[in-house]
């Protein structure tokens, strides 16, 4: 007797790859995504925060840097100079501190290659000890500025003076020429200054430094002109604005790559998968 047909099995339900919105849509990448708008909204804000600095909205009028402030009411020691106050007149009073009359290689006065002498000016009134470096006058040669320094060390004393002049800020410190003396310096920099200045402990100093306007110890005057009118808008603030905007950018383009790259590999798994059963 012939046993009857089996009844035929149903086919197992085609497996279809999901679409690259349904990955999107999972609660880990909702998540993440989640994720990457608060970092894009802090990127956001710090970029309005730079724009917002690369724009004065307060320029200082023409002719502010000609009128003579006290330096207190301009910089603070340790603190950089704000760009609207470089060349500030600004005036202080203080007493030089003996021996302290150092010597600066290749300053130029209208165009004139020559020597700076500068001082510490121990600055008068401070609640901590405090100095300011000041560069008193120049000389055409190394012999001639030598000499003034010597004779302003000696003449230095507790007597007060007062100092008016431009408030710069500091070149910074470079090593000296290739063959000169390794004390030799070339940059009016407080802070190399300040290594070689007496009487340090404690010590309170600005970063920037005055170029005095009525020369001493025999010196000629240093020629400072005026500084030039600036903008109000600080092209580096924007660029810095700029960069914040593509960091948030990036932030949504990386939740974007991780999410494709996790549908990319998931259907090439099912593809695989399918390949080894047919």
């Amino acid at each position: 007797m012939t046993q009857p047909a089996s009844p035929p099995q149903p086919a197992a339900p085609q497996e279809f790859p999901p679409t690259l919105r349904e990955v999107m849509i999972r609660p880990q990448w909702i998540a993440l995504l989640a994720l990457s708008l608060v970092v894009a909204g802090l990127f956001a804000w710090l970029g309005q925060w730079q724009l917002g600095r690369a724009i004065d909205t307060a320029p200082l009028p023409p002719g502010a840097t000609e009128q003579v402030r006290p330096l207190d009411e301009v910089s603070q020691p340790g603190e950089y100079l704000p760009e609207p106050f470089v060349g500030q007149r600004v005036s202080v009073t203080g007493s030089w501190v003996p021996g302290d009359f150092i010597v600066v290689s290749s300053r130029f006065n209208e165009g004139v290659e020559g020597f700076w002498v500068t001082g510490q000016l121990r600055v008068a009134d401070t609640a901590s000890p405090t100095s300011i470096a000041v560069a008193v006058g120049w000389a055409p040669t190394q012999d001639a500025a030598d000499a003034a320094a010597e004779r302003l060390n000696t003449d230095a004393g507790a007597a007060p003076i007062a100092i008016e002049g431009r408030l710069i800020s500091d070149e910074g410190a470079v090593p000296p020429p290739s063959g000169a003396d390794p004390q030799t310096l070339i940059r009016m920099s407080p802070a190399a200054l300040l290594s070689r200045w007496s009487d340090t402990a404690g010590l309170d100093v600005y970063r920037s430094y005055i170029v005095a306007e009525v020369p001493q110890g025999g010196l000629d005057e240093i020629v400072s002109a005026p500084p030039e009118a600036g903008s109000a808008v600080n092209w580096l603030n924007i660029f810095y604005a700029a960069e914040w905007v593509i960091f948030a950018g990036f932030a949504f383009y990386l939740w974007y790559r991780l999410a494709k790259d996790a549908w990319e590999r998931e259907v090439e798994d099912l593809e695989d998968a399918a390949g080894e059963t047919s």
